[in-house]
């Protein structure tokens, strides 16, 4: 596919008659949804995710349904030294499987992960047009894959506390407020990020109103 295209999704869909475009559609009967109240860039288990992302609203609640998105680059950035040392050279895990397949039959999981494999990622990408330095983790990252080395593993036992709880404190810093910006969606208005260096999470405090969403992803490269 082409950079610059835009691409559908394997599990939300796409509408029929605009190929790209994907309905995010919650009404007063929808489930409860863990696919969006998570902080996440979009479809890093792809091996080149989007590289930008275009919202729109078509219909939202009048109060609540807003988006947040953390600046991943400043979230970087503010790191302690030591802590950017210890994640240059790592690489980790996006999974589907382990987040839109978790909810479905296991015949259908591994039709899912085998037609999406487990994509690797820098833990630390560089953009491509800026050359800043990008904390590359999120809601689909499952694990580091080179953690397991003499530097940071003296004994086994060693590997699932560190690593786990490494990659959880470098999840959890799009969790911090002073990174984030929040936008309230009025009926038509349009969000653009760049899904290179942000975060987004979609709150869901509006049950049990309507809220109706458009998104077309713009297909990427592989980070770096």
């Amino acid at each position: 596919m082409p950079l610059n295209s835009l691409e559908d999704h394997p599990v939300l869909g796409g509408d029929p008659d605009h190929p790209g475009l994907v309905r995010i559609y919650k009404d007063e009967n929808s489930p409860p949804d863990y696919f969006e109240n998570s902080w996440h860039c979009d479809a890093t288990w792809r091996n080149a995710p989007p590289m930008g992302c275009v919202l729109r609203c078509v219909a939202c609640p009048p109060v609540g349904g807003d988006t947040m998105w953390a600046n991943m680059a400043k979230a970087y950035a503010d790191l302690p030294e030591w802590v950017k040392q210890t994640i240059a050279p790592l690489k980790a895990r996006h999974s589907i499987e382990a987040s839109f397949g978790a909810r479905m039959s296991e015949e259908k999981r591994h039709a899912l992960k085998a037609q999406y494999p487990d994509a690797e990622h820098p833990v630390v990408r560089t953009h491509p047009e800026t050359g800043e330095k990008i904390l590359y983790v999120n809601g689909f990252t499952t694990h580091f894959t080179n953690y397991h080395t003499a530097e940071n593993v003296r004994y086994g036992q060693d590997y699932a506390p560190g690593g786990a709880n490494l990659l959880q404190y470098l999840i959890g810093r799009a969790a911090i407020p002073e990174y984030q910006v929040r936008w309230r969606w009025r009926p038509n208005s349009v969000a653009i990020w760049d899904n290179r260096a942000t975060q987004h999470y979609a709150v869901m405090d509006y049950a049990p109103t309507v809220r109706r969403m458009e998104r077309a992803g713009i297909v990427g490269d592989r980070p770096y």
